[in-house]
């Protein structure tokens, strides 16, 4: 299903404590990445979650931040991964999108940490820009409404 296909989703209230998130995010498109991190805030703050940004180097480092981020422990319920790959003429797009995607991937299997995962892998800038707006197609605000659900499904299952 296509983001045009899903339904509109509203933030639902989470139990407990408002939840804490970190948003790690790749802007090395800055103006797509912010665009995913402004849907995404919008979310969050419905929802009535905090959240603090740290930026990396490019969607590779991802996984790393990540793990170090959980590594340290100081009480996120949560985290939201925000980048954006845009294909080009050599096979780095394809080594780069497979290496984020699976390490992402370990780690959520691994730990089962509330997890929402916003990386474009896109065959064009356009294709970004659309995802990106400040409309009903925003993968951030998608990726935001993933981890709350996350969130509240530990809680429920940690009760």
């Amino acid at each position: 299903m296509s983001t045009k296909d899903a339904p509109i989703r509203t933030a639902e209230p989470i139990p407990g404590a408002p939840p804490r998130l970190l948003v790690i995010q790749a802007p090395y498109y800055a103006e797509i990445v912010g665009g995913m991190l402004a849907g995404a805030v919008k979310v969050l703050d419905s929802a009535g979650a905090t959240h603090e940004v740290v930026d990396v180097a490019g969607a590779f480092e991802l996984p790393a931040a990540l793990r170090m981020a959980m590594r340290a422990r100081p009480g996120w319920d949560g985290f939201l991964l925000l980048g954006c790959v845009v294909k080009g003429e050599t096979d780095h797009y394809d080594f780069i999108c497979d290496a984020v995607c699976g390490g992402v991937m370990a780690i959520s299997a691994e730990t089962g940490v509330p997890l929402g995962f916003g990386l474009l892998t896109v065959a064009s800038l356009d294709q970004a820009v659309a995802r990106s707006r400040d409309d009903g197609m925003n993968k951030g605000a998608e990726t935001a409404h993933a981890v709350l659900g996350q969130v509240a499904l530990r809680r429920r299952w940690a009760a």
